[in-house]
C-alpha cells in the first residue's frame, strides 16, 4: 500500500484538527481522510528535521483511531519507547512545532511530560509502558487522576522481561487497562526470539479465529445450562489450534489480530471495548513499519532513524563521508580478534546494526547473539558464556547498560568472570537527547571491586582496547567510545593489548598538567595549542583507564605541575572523582597543588546537535582554556576562543 503522493500544501481536515476533541466531530470517513493527510504532514516534518519516520508511519491509524474514540489527556495515551508519537504530536497541539523536533529548544523526539498534557508519561527506553499504565489505573482506583490507560507497545518492546512482568501484575489486580500490541515484527532489527514467533503464528491464525466465531454463534442458540460447557470447549479448542491463551494466562483478555491500519477495524474494536471492558484487555494490532511511503517500506530498517531526506527520491541528505564511525571500527576489530580467537562471541540487545554486532554477525554467524531488548539477559547470558570458557563481548549503549545494573553487579562483578562491555554511545549523543546521553557508566562501572574500565581517545586506541580486552581473562572489564565518526587517524593492522592501568603523556609542558580520559582529548590538544599561543604550555596526558588508574602518572603530574585538571565525557562521581580521592589518600592536596575536574554538569542536557550539547556542558576548547585561565588568576589574558579560531584548530 501507499498512502502517500506528494505532500499537498492544503490539508483542510487536519487543518481543523487543533485538539484531539476536534476528531469526534469527524464522521469515520472523515477520519480516513485524515490519517492519509496526517502520514503524508509526518512524511514532510521528518524530511525536514530527520528522525524516527518508520515507527512513526507505522501507527497513523492508530492514533487517530486512539484520540477519537477515547477521551485524552483526561485518559492517558502511553507510547512504548515513544518514538513512534509524531503523529501523536501532530494532533495534540505541536503541529506548528514539528519543524523543531530534536533540536536545540525544540520539540523532543520522544513523549516528554515537561512539554504537553498529552504526554502523561515520558519515555524513550523500551518496556515501559504497561507498568507505567497500570500506575495510572491504580491511581484512579485509589482516588488520584480519573481516567483510562491505553499503552501502545511493540512486539521488539515485548521481548523484555518488564513488560512481561507488568502484565503478570495487572492480570492479577484484574483493573481496567488497555494495552494494545503494535505488532510490526520490527523493533530497530527485526524481532527475535520465541515470542515474536508466537505472535507471527498468532496472527496468521484466521482458522482460529473463525472456528470461534462459529462455535460463539452456535453458543447463543444452547440452551444457558449447556453455554458455559461451550464456552469451555471452545477455549480448548481455539487452544489447541492455535489461538490467544498466552495473554489469557496472564490475566488479560484477547482481541485480534486487527488490521492496524484499517479503521473499518480498529474504530468498532475500541468503541466496543471502551464501552465493555471491565478488566484488562490487549487489542493485537498489525501494522506495516513506514508504511504508506515506498522508501520506508523497501528499506531494510524501514526507516527507523533517517537524516534529512527528499520526499520524492527518499534520498537522505547525509554529510560528506569522512572516518569511518567509532563503531565500524569496533566492529572490524572485532572481526579481526575472532579470526585468531574462535572463543570470542558477541551478543548484542536488538541493536545489531547499532553497535556493529551485525557485521559480525555476517562474518561468524554461530558467534553472534541478539538476544531483543533484554539487556538483563544480555549481561547474565554473556556471564554463562565467559563461565563456560567463551570470550563474550557484549555491545551495549551505555544508556542501555544502565538497564541491566543488578546482572552486572550480580552475575559479573561478584564472580570476577571476564565479560567484555563495548560500551557504545558514551559521552551526549545529540538530537536522542537526555533519555541516551551515555554519561553514568564510569561511575556506574568504576565503583566496582575488580573492574577494568577504558576509554578510547580516538580510533586507533579503541582497536587497542578491543584487543586488550579479548586478552583480558582475570576479571569484568569495560571500554567506552563516543558516538559518530572518528578523528581519522591512521589504524593499526591489528590491535596491540594495553598494560592494564597505564596511560601515555601526549605532550611535555610545565606549570599545566590536563589529564584527559575519553573523546575529549582532541579538544583538549587544540585548548593547548591555543594555551601554547599565550606564553601557558601544558602537559598532556591520556588516561586510558579509570580503573586501575595509572597511579604513577598521577603523581608524577601532581608533583611537577601548578595546575591539574581533569576531563571527561561523563558525570560527577567519575574519574575526575577517582583522581582527587587518590590524590587525598596520598596526601598530595595538602600543599599548592590546584586540582579541577571538568565533567558534564549536574542536569540533564536536552536534545541539539553534538556541538551545541557540549557547548551546554562547558567541554569544549575554549572552555577548557577558560577554566585553565580563572583557576591561574590570569585575567590579563583574553581566554576567549572565537568561532575561526576554533575552526582553524578543528581544521
Amino acid at each position: 500500500m501507499n498512502f502517500f503522493s506528494g505532500h499537498s500544501t492544503s490539508t483542510p481536515l487536519l487543518d481543523s484538527v487543533k485538539e484531539p476533541q476536534d476528531l469526534k466531530k469527524l464522521s469515520d470517513r472523515s477520519l480516513k481522510a485524515l490519517a492519509d493527510e496526517l502520514r503524508a504532514e509526518t512524511i514532510h516534518s521528518v524530511s525536514r528535521t530527520g528522525g524516527h519516520l518508520g515507527s512513526s508511519l507505522g501507527v497513523v491509524e492508530l492514533t487517530v483511531a486512539i484520540h477519537s474514540v477515547f477521551d485524552t489527556p483526561k485518559d492517558k495515551l502511553i507510547w512504548d519507547v515513544s518514538h513512534q508519537c509524531y503523529p501523536h504530536k501532530i494532533l495534540t497541539g505541536r503541529r506548528e512545532r514539528m519543524h523543531t523536533l530534536r533540536k536545540k529548544g525544540g520539540l523532543s523526539g520522544f513523549t516528554r511530560r515537561a512539554e504537553s498534557e498529552y504526554d502523561p508519561f515520558g519515555a524513550a527506553h523500551s518496556s515501559t509502558s504497561i507498568s507505567a499504565g497500570l500506575g495510572f489505573t491504580m491511581a484512579r482506583e485509589l482516588g488520584g487522576d480519573d481516567g483510562d490507560a491505553i499503552c501502545v507497545i511493540g512486539d521488539g518492546a515485548m521481548s523484555a522481561g518488564m513488560a512481561y512482568e507488568a502484565m503478570n501484575n495487572a492480570g492479577s489486580l484484574g483493573k481496567r487497562l488497555f494495552v494494545v500490541l503494535n505488532d510490526n515484527e520490527m523493533s530497530i532489527s527485526p524481532s527475535v526470539g520465541a515470542f515474536s514467533n508466537y505472535l507471527i503464528n498468532l496472527a496468521a491464525s484466521k482458522p482460529a479465529r473463525d472456528f470461534d466465531h462459529i462455535m460463539e454463534r452456535i453458543s447463543e442458540q444452547l440452551p444457558p445450562p449447556l453455554r458455559e460447557f461451550n464456552k469451555r470447549a471452545r477455549r480448548a479448542a481455539i487452544d489447541f489450534v492455535g489461538g490467544n491463551s498466552f495473554f489469557e494466562h496472564l490475566g488479560f483478555k484477547y482481541f485480534g489480530p486487527v488490521d492496524g491500519h484499517d479503521l473499518d477495524q480498529l474504530l468498532p474494536v475500541l468503541r466496543m471495548l471502551r464501552q465493555n471492558a471491565d478488566g484488562p484487555v490487549l487489542i493485537h494490532a498489525i501494522t506495516k513499519k513506514g508504511a504508506g511511503y515506498s522508501h520506508a517500506e523497501a528499506s531494510a530498517d524501514k526507516y527507523h532513524g533517517v537524516a534529512k531526506f527528499d520526499v520524492i527520491s527518499g534520498e537522505q541528505k547525509k554529510g560528506k563521508p569522512g572516518a569511518p564511525s567509532y563503531t565500524r571500527v569496533f566492529a572490524d576489530a572485532l572481526i579481526d580478534e575472532a579470526e585468531r580467537d574462535d572463543k570470542i562471541v558477541g551478543i548484542t540487545a536488538a541493536m545489531a546494526s547499532g553497535t556493529g554486532i551485525d557485521r559480525f554477525s555476517k562474518a561468524f554467524p554461530r558467534r553472534s547473539f541478539d538476544v531483543g531488548i533484554a539487556e538483563q539477559h544480555a549481561v547474565t547470558f554473556a556471564a554463562g558464556l565467559a563461565a563456560g570458557g567463551m570470550k563474550p563481548f557484549c555491545a551495549i549503549y551505555s544508556t542501555f547498560l544502565q538497564r541491566a545494573y543488578d546482572q552486572v553487579v550480580h552475575d559479573v562483578a561478584l564472580q570476577r568472570l571476564p565479560v567484555r562491555f563495548a560500551i557504545d554511545r558514551a559521552g551526549l549523543v545529540g538530537a536522542d537527547g537526555a533519555t541516551h546521553a551515555g554519561a553514568y557508566d564510569i561511575g556506574y562501572l568504576a565503583n566496582l571491586p575488580g573492574f577494568t574500565v577504558m576509554a578510547a581517545a580516538d580510533e586507533a586506541e579503541l582497536v587497542h582496547m578491543v584487543a586488550t580486552a579479548r586478552a583480558h581473562d582475570t576479571g569484568p572489564i569495560a571500554f567506552r567510545f563516543p558516538r559518530g565518526e572518528g578523528l581519522g587517524v591512521a589504524l593499526p593492522a591489528h590491535g596491540e593489548p594495553l598494560e592494564i592501568g597505564k596511560g601515555r603523556l601526549i605532550r611535555k609542558g610545565k606549570g599545566i598538567a590536563i589529564l584527559s580520559f575519553g573523546g575529549r582529548l582532541r579538544e583538549v590538544c587544540f585548548a593547548a595549542d591555543r594555551l601554547e599561543s599565550m606564553g601557558l604550555p601544558p602537559t598532556i596526558a591520556d588516561a586510558r583507564f579509570a580503573k586501575p588508574l595509572d597511579t604513577d602518572l598521577i603523581d608524577q603530574l601532581a608533583r611537577e605541575h601548578d595546575l591539574l585538571l581533569t576531563i571527561e565525557e561523563g558525570a560527577t562521581g567519575g574519574f575526575g572523582s577517582l583522581v582527587l580521592h587518590h590524590l587525598t589518600d596520598r596526601g598530595l592536596l595538602d600543599g599548592d597543588l590546584k586540582v579541577r575536574t571538568m565533567t558534564l554538569p549536574d542536569h540533564f542536557i536536552q536534545q541539539a546537535s553534538p556541538d551545541e550539547m557540549y557547548e551546554e556542558a562547558g567541554l569544549r576548547c575554549d572552555d577548557i582554556v577558560r577554566k585553565v585561565v580563572d583557576v591561574l588568576g590570569l585575567s590579563d589574558f583574553d581566554s576567549s576562543l572565537d568561532a575561526r579560531a576554533h575552526n582553524e584548530l578543528s581544521a
